[in-house]
């Protein structure tokens, strides 16, 4: 029998021999396992409860974040508009208008779509 052959038969009887060690459960360990999927369940379901609460306030505290980040670009944005026009800058008027428009995108993002991620969760 070539060497190969025989790393290989070893690695069969290896992997069977691993197999059937794990198929032959005790039926002590099952009912451990049993008891500790149930008590899995039991400090599970509670946790679905509060954790959509929790996403629930992560959602509105997100919105307002979003809302006030876009509101101080918006006002930068302005600055740099009036900035730019008062100094006949273009390069000025032009970063003005961008920040400007960000800002107003960024507020409008969490007045409509950030709530809109509250529907996603279960309802139980």
């Amino acid at each position: 029998m070539s060497k190969a052959k025989t790393v290989f038969s070893n690695a069969v009887d290896s992997v069977n021999t691993g197999l059937m060690e794990v198929v032959a459960t005790s039926r002590a360990s099952k009912i451990a396992k049993a008891m500790v999927l149930m008590l899995a369940f039991a400090f599970i379901a509670p946790m679905q409860v509060q954790a959509a609460e929790f996403i629930g306030e992560a959602i509105d505290i997100l919105g307002i974040v979003i809302i006030a980040i876009g509101g101080g670009l918006g006002i930068w944005g302005v600055v740099n508009l009036l900035e730019g026009y008062g100094n006949d800058n273009p390069g000025a008027k032009s970063q003005g208008i961008k920040q400007l428009m960000a800002g107003l995108g960024l507020i409008l993002l969490g007045i409509l779509a950030i709530p809109q991620l509250a529907t996603l969760l279960p309802v139980g």
